[in-house]
């Protein structure tokens, strides 16, 4: 590795420290805004049970998320955002996959 580059990741790499520690603000910051999964399945009007068979996953893991102990991640995210924003066509996905 060329002495240049090295210097620049060594540098980088006390930044971040700096920055872990809280001597140093970040340049830049990244907030993600979680969906409310506890007012997305109201909106639906289930039960747990329901809202989580429908999602296809555990009611423990539906509870931990509404209760705040867990937060969905990857593509449970997605998956909600979708239940969010399109509950036909989540119902129309679980609904013909109950007739195959």
């Amino acid at each position: 590795m060329k002495k240049e580059l090295f210097e620049e990741l060594v540098a980088s790499v006390r930044e971040g420290a700096s920055i872990l520690r809280g001597r140093t603000k970040p340049s830049r910051t990244f907030e993600v805004d979680l969906p409310d999964v506890k007012r997305i399945r109201n909106r639906y009007r289930i039960s747990q049970k329901e809202f989580a068979s429908l999602l296809g996953i555990s009611v423990k893991t539906l509870q931990n998320w509404e209760q705040g102990r867990r937060i969905p991640k990857g593509p449970a995210q997605i998956l909600l955002r979708v239940a969010a924003k399109h509950p036909d066509a989540v119902w129309d996905v679980v609904h013909s996959e109950q007739r195959i």
